[in-house]
């Protein structure tokens, strides 16, 4: 009796070209997986690269910006510090000048003071030898500048201006006509018209008596009758009472000597 071995039956041709392609899909499945996989990690790569260099550029643009404005405010310092310099240079070369002026300042007084002094002490013989109207006033004001002198808190320029003011303002009673009261020698009161620094008139208050200062006898001297309505009428428009008008003001001749 024969033995019969099993038979190996042949898998089928189409059996085996499924299972190779299932493997084959399956391959490219996980190929295709693992490309994804590192697609989507150079996306988020690229995407952190690009927030890094975005972050980098905001950086670059901060310190540009700052680097900007810190060149602009060196900028401005030097053009403060320039002008610093010329006003520095400018106060020096006004010190030097002022150094100068000074100097020049201490020769001219030594020029200039014993002028003043001069001026002073002849301004109240002037006025005491001149017609004597307002005499007290333009006395005292004369020998308070002889006091000024020796002042320490007055400057020499305001010493010079106050003597050049009173010479001035005796130079101008020349020009100038007024009235006013106050009293003789003898001590009556009267009414007082000036002329200039040429005639003095006088008149009682109740204008009974008429009146000149006499340059040749250097006294108060009563005059006619004839004087009383042209000192009372040029008394009237020397305290604005009337209108300005023409006053036939008798001179009386001086006597020669």
């Amino acid at each position: 009796m024969s033995k019969h071995h099993p038979t190996r039956r042949a898998l089928p041709a189409a059996l085996v070209v499924g299972a190779g392609l299932a493997f084959a899909v399956t391959a490219s499945a996980q190929v295709l997986d693992r490309s994804i996989d590192t697609e989507n990690r150079i996306t988020r790569n690229a995407a952190q690269v690009q927030a890094q260099i975005n972050q980098v550029a905001d950086q670059t643009e901060d310190i540009v910006s700052e680097y900007r404005a810190l060149l602009n405010e060196i900028q401005s310092l030097r053009i403060y510090n320039d002008q610093l310099q010329r006003v520095v240079q400018s106060q020096e070369e006004e010190i030097v000048q002022i150094n100068d002026d000074l100097e020049n300042l201490e020769a001219t007084n030594r020029d200039v003071v014993p002028l003043m002094i001069e001026m002073a002490e002849t301004l109240p013989r002037l006025i005491r030898a001149d017609v004597p109207f307002r005499l007290d006033e333009r006395l005292g004001r004369a020998e308070n500048l002889v006091d000024a002198l020796d002042m320490a808190d007055v400057t020499t320029s305001e010493k010079y201006r106050r003597i050049l003011e009173a010479y001035l303002d005796e130079v101008e009673l020349g020009r100038t006509t007024e009235a006013y009261g106050a009293s003789l020698p003898n001590g009556q009161e009267v009414n007082f018209l000036r002329i200039g620094r040429t005639l003095l008139f006088y008149q009682s208050l109740d204008g009974t008596e008429t009146g000149w200062w006499n340059p040749n006898t250097r006294q108060f001297e009563q005059l006619d009758d004839n004087y009383r309505l042209p000192v009372s009428d040029g008394l009237a428009i020397a305290q604005n009472q009337v209108a300005p008008d023409l006053v036939r003001l008798p001179v009386p001749a001086p006597e020669s000597e």
